[in-house]
């Protein structure tokens, strides 16, 4: 199931289209310091995991810099594409790391083959979800929506299956239930780790 939708290209097509909405909600409350206009700078990026054909607008991540001269301050918007740093896309950090629980030499090669992950990485994000995920201050103060509460040890599997609807919209759903948490700017920065920037980009 979560295969076939990592390879849906419809999926990708619908999550461009959310965080372009998401940026011009951005754009419109203006600079946050000052309160002027804010013009785009949006700053390249190279996802991967993606299938062929991604949508142009995945080589860039927007954001925004405040137009007045001696401000200058950038803003950049949440993302249900992008989950901070990680160069993975956001839907391939949460599928992958759903599809390696319950760990399998077999299913670590196909995840390999058909992503490019290896089993260190892998790996990593299992724990980023098990700890860094799971003891943050913003799961803490969110988890409590969830009865019965959602077992930390099938994360982000367990996550995904209490939202609802069809194909991958339970994906969709999830990756907008932790849209706040993927950018500095709105405060919480919860994707960005605790690693070194360079670690957190694998």
């Amino acid at each position: 199931m979560y295969l076939t939708w990592l390879a849906d290209t419809r999926l990708y097509e619908v999550l461009a289209r959310i965080d372009a909405d998401l940026a011009e909600t951005t754009r419109q409350a203006g600079c946050r310091v000052c309160g002027d206009v804010l013009h785009s700078a949006r700053f390249p990026r190279k996802p991967r995991g993606g299938p062929a054909g991604l949508p142009a607008a995945y080589d860039r991540r927007h954001s925004f810099c405040c137009a007045i001269e001696g401000c200058r301050k950038r803003r950049t918007p949440p993302s249900v594409r992008f989950l901070g740093r990680k160069i993975y896309l956001g839907a391939v950090v949460v599928l992958a790391t759903a599809l390696r629980h319950g760990p399998t030499r077999t299913r670590a090669a196909y995840l390999r083959e058909l992503l490019g992950v290896d089993a260190r990485t892998l790996a990593r994000w299992r724990q980023w979800w098990r700890d860094t995920f799971a003891e943050s201050r913003w799961w803490t103060a969110t988890r409590g929506r969830f009865v019965p509460p959602v077992p930390t040890t099938a994360l982000p599997d367990s996550l995904v299956r209490r939202f609802a609807g069809d194909s991958w919209e339970p994906l969709v759903a999830l990756l907008r239930f932790v849209v706040p948490t993927t950018t500095a700017s709105n405060g919480a920065a919860l994707f960005e780790g605790r690693r070194r920037p360079a670690e957190d980009a694998r």
